[in-house]
């Protein structure tokens, strides 16, 4: 019975994931053209200085990309199990409901955080090349909240389409906009270090909210 949940979750996932990841390693592919366009042209050491001293960030539009993963895996994930209130067929399965739901939303977040996986790979080993394992460390640093970002939209998204109600769908997508913006803020390098611990707190935090959305659509509340 598992299986086949996880089975019918791929179906629906499998084709964005995985165009979602190629697209998101041609963005970073990208990133470092411009970075060795940099180094052409301006040097190395200019480059360096103006990240060290001048606080520039050479990766910031990379923040956009794990945003856009969740947000897309979110929507062709749960949008299908609201036509004609699909889900609740699911949730006649002879198991629990919220494991069943449950088991979704990690399968969902699972596959993302895969696809995250290899596009910080990408990220990582492009870095290594231009810059040093500080610069590189620092990097790395910085990315992880958008990272986060990334699942934050995801859990919103889930919990917003799975609301019956549109007046909570509105309150909800200021609440997940703010959260949003918590992470995605563009200080200097590595400036999020210490509130790394806190923010994965609160993500972790954020993944059940899926359960209370999906109590008021098994109710039908309007």
């Amino acid at each position: 019975m598992w299986k086949s949940i996880i089975y019918k979750e791929w179906l629906k996932i499998r084709f964005f994931l995985i165009g979602f990841t190629i697209l998101g390693m041609m963005g970073i592919a990208y990133l470092f053209l411009k970075v060795q366009h940099e180094f052409t042209f301006s040097g190395g050491g200019n480059f360096w200085y103006n990240i060290l001293f001048m606080g520039m960030q050479f990766f910031g539009y990379f923040k956009f990309i794990p945003l856009s993963g969740g947000l897309l895996i979110a929507v062709v994930q749960y949008f299908p199990e609201t036509i004609d209130q699909r889900i609740k067929l699911t949730f006649h399965l002879p198991l629990k409901e919220n494991n069943v739901l449950l088991m979704m939303h990690s399968f969902g977040a699972g596959c993302l955080l895969l696809s995250y996986l290899l596009l910080m790979v990408v990220f990582i080993s492009l870095s290594a090349i231009y810059f040093p394992s500080e610069m590189v460390y620092d990097s790395i640093v910085s990315v992880i909240p958008w990272f986060m970002a990334g699942f934050v939209a995801y859990f919103f998204v889930a919990l917003i389409v799975m609301e019956p109600s549109w007046l909570y769908r509105i309150m909800y997508s200021l609440v997940g906009g703010f959260f949003v913006t918590i992470y995605v803020k563009s200080p200097v390098i590595a400036a999020y270090g210490p509130a790394i611990p806190g923010l994965s707190l609160l993500t972790i935090l954020m993944s059940v909210a899926l359960l209370f959305s999906a109590y008021r659509f098994r109710k039908g509340e309007m």
